[in-house]
């Protein structure tokens, strides 16, 4: 018998955890329902959940904190935020935390469902995708593993720098449309996922600096083109 997919639910509105719980129980998964931040930090650490669910204000630790410490433990677990709050400053704050996407309640279930399966459809491509590598100047990137390397250097990325990487080197010196890298590495066109890429794209560029003949270009008002000579 296979496993079920299992997800921590971190959600301090009791009756809503349960109505989440109870649907995402019958789409098959496995739920973790925890009623606060703490708990779920705890539960997190003995049943290494394959996606995160996190409501932002909760008592004891609230999503952002516990969003980061789960990130210092894994850069691929997808964590997905829900929030009442919508305002830009939040929401950018959220990503800063390590959070994947979001949801603004109030929500509807087929829409969790499909955040949820579009994650994990992520990380099993990210399974099955192995030893596979792209020339960057002196660097090899190495997608499976989340890591750029050369002779003096192994540097560390995260799920998020990882895939925004391999879509801009699987489409070397074209210019790429902000809502086409949006769709297909964010999985949506967005202007709050959008300034979460403009960061995104910063770390690279600082990652990448002073490196011969590699550029991220800005293209105003387009987008992007990533050029290697």
């Amino acid at each position: 018998m296979q496993n079920k997919i299992k997800l921590l639910l971190a959600e301090d509105d009791l009756q809503l955890g349960f109505i989440i719980r109870d649907n995402l129980e019958e789409a098959g998964f496995e739920v973790i329902n925890c009623p606060d931040g703490e708990v779920a930090w705890e539960y997190y650490q003995k049943k290494n959940p394959d996606l995160c669910i996190l409501d932002v204000n909760m008592p004891y630790r609230d999503g952002f904190n516990l969003a980061k410490k789960i990130r210092q433990k894994s850069d691929v677990v997808p964590i997905l935020f829900l929030t009442a709050k919508s305002l830009e400053d939040d929401k950018i704050k959220g990503f800063a935390a390590g959070a994947d996407d979001y949801i603004v309640k109030p929500f509807s279930m087929k829409e969790l469902l499909l955040r949820i399966n579009v994650f994990l459809r992520r990380n099993k491509m990210l399974i099955t995708d192995s030893r596979m590598s792209f020339a960057i100047g002196r660097y090899t990137f190495l997608p499976d593993e989340l890591r750029l390397e050369n002779k003096e250097q192994n540097i560390p990325l995260t799920q998020r720098e990882k895939e925004l990487l391999e879509f801009l080197c699987r489409h070397p010196n074209k210019v790429l449309k902000r809502e086409e890298i949006l769709s297909n590495v964010w999985g949506k066109n967005d202007f709050f996922l959008g300034r979460s890429m403009d960061v995104f794209i910063t770390r690279l560029r600082k990652l990448l600096h002073g490196e011969p003949g590699v550029t991220i270009e800005t293209i105003h008002g387009v987008g992007y083109r990533f050029t290697i000579e």
